[in-house]
């Protein structure tokens, strides 16, 4: 598990090994996420680059709204 600091200016550094195995890079925009006490860094990525990721999905089976929490 990889650890960090806060600095002076409330900054953190993303450790490399962490920033290698997500191929993050500088300028990249990351969303704040905070339940429970518990903070989640999630990366940003252009809707462009999800293109075909559903690929083959069933179309059957679909949760109706009212049954979405």
């Amino acid at each position: 598990m990889a650890t960090t600091t806060i600095s002076t200016k409330f900054q953190i550094v993303i450790p490399k090994e962490v920033r290698e195995k997500l191929h993050l890079t500088p300028q990249q925009r990351l969303q704040i996420v905070e339940k429970g006490g518990i903070i989640t860094l999630v990366p940003e990525v252009p809707l462009k680059s999800l293109k075909g990721t559903l690929k083959g999905m069933s179309k059957t089976d679909l949760r109706e709204k009212k049954d979405r929490l």
